[in-house]
């Protein structure tokens, strides 16, 4: 049974960066080998946002009777043995450039937790790695740190035998800590909802007491966690169903607790996708969300869609790309896989930069990301081009905003081909923005329109906008050379975005 080394890194390496100065990534496997469940995922993509290639889950149940004998389930290490045999077949065909197993709560405590291990590795040729809570911990919050390196908060990742507590700031995580509070293993220890919940709350108390703080953000990390907040979703009727990074009030969760508890939402648990499995463990994880609330009393809970295998990757990282922009980088990457004109992206950019100039700096880089990704989707049919993007951007696998900057992105793009609001769906999604959000949205979608078309013929140095707030003057510079290109559908647009920018437009001869 391998572990990790003495300064809690992992002591397997994944040979998944082969230049420091690549922007790619080394397509790469990691399998997940834990108390509930047993997962694959494969990835690839940007090297400072690698997507998922491949993501499968099977519930096991390896600590399904650990609270009672001390050891793993033995019909779960056969359904483990199996799905990983076949996990690494799967890898093999996808020509991984490395793959690294690494296992967590379950093996660790259960006595043939290590016999296990070597079963993996004799019959299925896996050489797995155990880590500690702590490991666990540091791990869970590298995970959320590759989606929000400025995290600023707590991360408290849910599992099957035990809940792992970290704090996160400064691009580092400390004050790791370990629980055996586990949603599966509560679950098997007591008999009654009462003494599980005298435990439940001794334990986070206690951990509360090693970690101080209050009215901190806590990251959600693990399967039951992203259950509640999918019921969350469907109780709230909430508009934009992806989990990464969608916030729930401490009210908001404590109301949903309450239905898991005392309603019947098994139905609504199966429309959105939880399965039977998971649905029993809720109410276990509902009752230490809530000693979550009543010891740390956090500002509010945030999803986070990465965990340990995302922390994996995040940890074997050059450091310069750890500092990198995953929003950024992610855009970078689909434009040179699917625009026509890599690169162009931060022409555009800089053309309409004029314009917004006095914008938050988060703005400023959601209108970069918007300009990255405005032409990623020109393959559609013209006529609905523009909802095409709208989607792509609100479901794409992309990470480092929150849903507010994501719906903000997605109108962006759909004003970037089309006139305003006659989709439904747009619409309900802009709920989630504020007025102002909304009407910058179509001012920097009217504003990539137009210079997609201007400046796509020499965009070093075809036209130069300038902007007169204080006199509600937008100018147009371009050479003289150059004069012919005005006129029809170029002037047409231009006015469009002095309209947008509620000023007079002026073209002007250099």
């Amino acid at each position: 049974m391998n572990s990790f080394g003495a300064d809690n890194r992992m002591s397997g390496k994944l040979p998944i960066y082969g230049s420091s100065e690549s922007s790619e990534f080394r397509r790469a496997a990691v399998i997940d080998v834990g108390s509930n469940s047993v997962r694959l995922v494969v990835f690839d993509g940007a090297a400072r946002s690698p997507a998922y290639f491949y993501n499968e889950k099977v519930m096991c149940g390896l600590g399904s009777d650990l609270a009672r004998t001390g050891k793993l389930d033995r019909e779960g290490k056969e359904r483990a043995l199996e799905t990983i045999k076949r996990f690494m077949l799967v890898a093999r065909e996808m020509e991984v450039s490395g793959l690294l197993g690494v296992a967590t709560a379950a093996v660790r405590d259960a006595s043939d937790g290590e016999s296990f291990c070597h079963l993996l590795n004799r019959e299925a040729g896996l050489d797995l790695l155990v880590a500690t809570g702590e490991q666990e911990a540091i791990l869970a919050g590298q995970g959320v740190l590759l989606g929000w390196p400025q995290a600023d908060g707590i991360v408290s990742d849910l599992g099957g035998a035990s809940m792992e507590l970290a704090r996160i700031k400064n691009r580092s995580v400390t004050n790791c800590m370990t629980s055996q509070i586990g949603a599966l293993l509560i679950g098997k220890r007591f008999n009654s909802s009462d003494e599980m919940r005298c435990y439940v709350d001794t334990e986070v108390r206690e951990m509360h007491a090693r970690l101080p703080l209050q009215d901190k953000e806590i990251f959600l990390v693990g399967g039951s966690w992203r259950a509640i907040a999918r019921l969350d979703m469907e109780r709230r009727s909430y508009p934009l169903r992806v989990l990464n990074d969608y916030e729930l009030s401490s009210q908001s969760a404590l109301q949903t607790v309450a239905w898991l508890l005392h309603d019947d939402c098994q139905q609504a648990a199966a429309r959105i996708g939880v399965s039977r499995e998971r649905f029993r463990l809720l109410p276990n994880a509902g009752i230490v969300l809530q000693a979550l609330i009543d010891s740390f009393q956090p500002r509010k809970f945030v999803v986070s869609a990465h965990g340990i295998r995302e922390g994996i990757i995040f940890e074997q990282m050059p450091q310069h790309l750890q500092l990198c922009d995953p929003l950024i980088e992610a855009c970078k990457h689909a434009e040179r896989a699917t625009a026509r004109l890599p690169g162009y992206g931060d022409y555009l950019y800089d053309f309409i930069l004029p314009l917004f100039r006095s914008q938050s700096s988060e703005s400023l880089r959601l209108i970069h990301a918007a300009c990255l990704l405005h032409d990623v989707s020109w393959r559609a049919h013209p006529d609905y081009r523009a909802i095409a993007c709208f989607e792509n951007a609100t479901r794409a696998n992309l990470c480092g905003l929150d849903h507010a900057g994501r719906v903000f992105l997605a109108v962006a793009l759909y004003h970037r081909y089309k006139s305003p609001g006659d989709s439904r769906r747009v619409q309900d999604l802009q709920s989630i923005l504020s007025s102002e959000k909304i009407q910058l949205a179509f001012q920097v979608g009217k504003a990539m329109r137009f210079g997609a078309m201007l400046t796509v013929v020499s965009p070093e140095g075809l036209g130069r906008l300038k902007f007169k707030p204080r006199k509600l003057v937008l100018s147009l510079q371009i050479p003289r050379g150059f004069k012919t290109i005005w006129g029809g559908i170029a002037e047409e647009r231009f006015d469009a975005v002095a309209n947008a920018m509620n000023c007079k437009g002026e073209l002007q001869l250099i």
